[in-house]
Protein backbone atom coordinates (compact mmCIF):
# COMPACT_ATOMS: atom_id res chain seq x y z
CA UNK A 1 0.00 0.00 0.00
CA UNK A 2 0.90 3.52 -0.71
CA UNK A 3 1.20 5.62 2.46
CA UNK A 4 1.20 9.21 3.62
CA UNK A 5 4.61 11.19 3.65
CA UNK A 6 7.59 10.41 5.95
CA UNK A 7 10.16 12.71 7.59
CA UNK A 8 13.71 11.58 6.46
CA UNK A 9 15.60 10.55 9.31
CA UNK A 10 18.43 11.67 11.09
CA UNK A 11 20.57 8.94 8.51
CA UNK A 12 21.00 11.22 6.02
CA UNK A 13 21.87 10.91 2.64
CA UNK A 14 19.72 11.41 -0.57
CA UNK A 15 19.53 7.90 -1.22
CA UNK A 16 18.71 6.65 1.93
CA UNK A 17 16.03 8.94 2.39
CA UNK A 18 14.79 8.24 -0.97
CA UNK A 19 14.70 4.45 0.46
CA UNK A 20 13.03 5.19 3.08
CA UNK A 21 10.39 6.94 1.70
CA UNK A 22 9.43 4.12 -0.97
CA UNK A 23 9.87 2.10 2.05
CA UNK A 24 7.15 3.55 3.86
CA UNK A 25 4.89 4.64 0.73
CA UNK A 26 4.77 1.22 -0.70
CA UNK A 27 4.79 -1.77 1.54
CA UNK A 28 3.61 -2.53 4.99
CA UNK A 29 5.88 -1.89 7.01
CA UNK A 30 9.89 -1.28 7.56
CA UNK A 31 11.10 -3.14 5.02
CA UNK A 32 14.85 -4.02 4.55
CA UNK A 33 16.27 -2.08 1.66
CA UNK A 34 20.00 -1.38 2.56
CA UNK A 35 22.37 0.59 1.22
CA UNK A 36 23.70 -2.38 -0.94
CA UNK A 37 20.57 -2.12 -2.62
CA UNK A 38 18.28 -5.05 -2.38
CA UNK A 39 14.99 -5.53 -1.62
CA UNK A 40 14.69 -8.40 0.65
CA UNK A 41 11.11 -10.00 1.05
CA UNK A 42 9.13 -13.07 1.12
CA UNK A 43 6.84 -12.40 -1.51
CA UNK A 44 8.00 -14.71 -4.02
CA UNK A 45 6.76 -14.16 -7.56
CA UNK A 46 3.53 -12.54 -6.59
CA UNK A 47 2.43 -9.63 -7.44
CA UNK A 48 0.22 -6.80 -5.26
CA UNK A 49 -2.13 -4.44 -6.74
CA UNK A 50 -0.39 -1.38 -4.76
CA UNK A 51 -2.70 1.29 -3.96
CA UNK A 52 -1.68 5.13 -3.29
CA UNK A 53 -2.80 6.45 0.01
CA UNK A 54 -4.15 9.96 -1.57
CA UNK A 55 -6.75 7.62 -3.23
CA UNK A 56 -7.69 5.75 -0.19
CA UNK A 57 -8.10 9.25 1.38
CA UNK A 58 -10.01 11.04 -1.77
CA UNK A 59 -12.65 7.83 -1.43
CA UNK A 60 -13.17 8.21 2.09
CA UNK A 61 -13.53 12.02 1.83
CA UNK A 62 -16.20 11.15 -0.98
CA UNK A 63 -18.00 8.59 0.86
CA UNK A 64 -18.74 10.93 3.71
CA UNK A 65 -19.10 14.26 1.89
CA UNK A 66 -21.15 13.47 -0.98
CA UNK A 67 -23.88 12.08 -2.04
CA UNK A 68 -24.71 8.64 -3.46
CA UNK A 69 -22.22 6.54 -1.36
CA UNK A 70 -24.90 5.44 0.98
CA UNK A 71 -24.69 1.24 1.34
CA UNK A 72 -21.77 1.20 -1.86
CA UNK A 73 -18.64 -0.87 -0.76
CA UNK A 74 -15.30 -0.08 -2.25
CA UNK A 75 -12.84 -2.26 -2.63
CA UNK A 76 -9.38 -0.20 -3.85
CA UNK A 77 -6.73 -1.07 -5.83
CA UNK A 78 -3.82 0.05 -7.60
CA UNK A 79 -4.56 0.19 -11.74
CA UNK A 80 -2.12 -2.95 -12.43
CA UNK A 81 -0.23 -5.76 -10.21
CA UNK A 82 3.41 -5.69 -9.74
CA UNK A 83 5.62 -8.16 -8.49
CA UNK A 84 8.58 -7.18 -6.43
CA UNK A 85 11.08 -7.90 -8.91
CA UNK A 86 8.87 -5.15 -11.12
CA UNK A 87 8.90 -2.86 -8.32
CA UNK A 88 12.02 -2.71 -7.48
CA UNK A 89 12.78 -2.55 -10.96
CA UNK A 90 10.20 0.89 -11.57
CA UNK A 91 11.99 2.68 -8.06
CA UNK A 92 15.58 2.09 -9.52
CA UNK A 93 14.45 3.73 -12.98
CA UNK A 94 12.78 6.36 -10.56
CA UNK A 95 15.48 6.94 -8.40
CA UNK A 96 18.51 6.11 -10.78
CA UNK A 97 20.02 3.87 -8.18
CA UNK A 98 20.29 0.03 -8.74
CA UNK A 99 17.73 -1.74 -6.51
CA UNK A 100 16.88 -5.62 -7.27
CA UNK A 101 14.48 -7.91 -5.15
CA UNK A 102 16.09 -10.77 -3.48
CA UNK A 103 13.05 -13.16 -2.42
CA UNK A 104 13.48 -14.76 0.87
CA UNK A 105 11.73 -17.74 2.32
CA UNK A 106 9.49 -16.17 5.64
CA UNK A 107 11.76 -18.32 7.45
CA UNK A 108 15.32 -16.58 6.28
CA UNK A 109 13.25 -13.82 6.67
CA UNK A 110 12.20 -13.93 9.96
CA UNK A 111 16.20 -14.53 11.46
CA UNK A 112 17.19 -11.65 9.44
CA UNK A 113 15.20 -9.33 11.52
CA UNK A 114 15.17 -10.84 14.34
CA UNK A 115 19.14 -10.40 13.72
CA UNK A 116 18.90 -6.78 13.27
CA UNK A 117 17.22 -6.85 16.80
CA UNK A 118 13.29 -7.27 16.50
CA UNK A 119 10.96 -9.10 18.38
CA UNK A 120 10.06 -12.67 16.58
CA UNK A 121 6.61 -12.02 17.31
CA UNK A 122 6.84 -8.77 15.27
CA UNK A 123 9.25 -10.45 12.27
CA UNK A 124 6.96 -13.08 12.25
CA UNK A 125 3.91 -10.82 11.97
CA UNK A 126 5.68 -9.17 8.78
CA UNK A 127 6.43 -12.09 6.83
CA UNK A 128 2.53 -13.06 7.46
CA UNK A 129 1.54 -9.48 6.24
CA UNK A 130 3.56 -10.09 3.20
CA UNK A 131 2.29 -13.38 2.27
CA UNK A 132 -0.66 -12.69 0.71
CA UNK A 133 1.89 -11.02 -1.87
CA UNK A 134 4.02 -14.38 -2.24
CA UNK A 135 0.11 -16.89 -2.15
CA UNK A 136 -1.12 -14.61 -5.24
CA UNK A 137 -3.39 -13.04 -3.30
CA UNK A 138 -2.94 -9.02 -3.82
CA UNK A 139 -3.23 -8.86 -7.24
CA UNK A 140 -6.65 -8.69 -7.58
CA UNK A 141 -7.49 -5.19 -9.72
CA UNK A 142 -11.09 -3.55 -8.07
CA UNK A 143 -12.67 -0.80 -9.99
CA UNK A 144 -13.67 1.00 -6.54
CA UNK A 145 -11.74 4.00 -6.88
CA UNK A 146 -13.35 4.71 -10.34
CA UNK A 147 -16.60 4.06 -8.85
CA UNK A 148 -16.00 6.30 -6.15
CA UNK A 149 -13.81 9.17 -7.83
CA UNK A 150 -15.37 8.77 -11.26
CA UNK A 151 -11.57 8.47 -12.41
CA UNK A 152 -8.67 5.73 -12.64
CA UNK A 153 -6.86 4.99 -9.65
CA UNK A 154 -3.65 6.78 -9.28
CA UNK A 155 -0.50 4.16 -10.52
CA UNK A 156 2.63 3.88 -7.98
CA UNK A 157 4.93 4.57 -10.55
CA UNK A 158 3.76 7.76 -11.22
CA UNK A 159 3.64 8.26 -6.98
CA UNK A 160 7.35 7.09 -6.56
CA UNK A 161 8.47 9.26 -9.20
CA UNK A 162 7.12 12.44 -8.08
CA UNK A 163 7.82 11.35 -3.97
CA UNK A 164 11.99 10.89 -5.64
CA UNK A 165 11.56 14.30 -7.05
CA UNK A 166 10.17 15.79 -4.09
CA UNK A 167 13.34 14.42 -1.83
CA UNK A 168 15.34 16.10 -4.69
CA UNK A 169 14.32 19.27 -4.10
Amino acid sequence: MCRGPVEPGPQGGEQQQVQQSVAHHLLPGPVPVDLTGELRLPAGDGAASFVDAGNIAAVAVAALTEGGHVGETYELSGPRALTSTEAAAEISWATGRDLRYVPLSPERFVTGLTGQGWSPAAAEDYAEAVSPIRRGLDAHLSDGVQRALGRPPGDCTAYVSAAVAAWRH
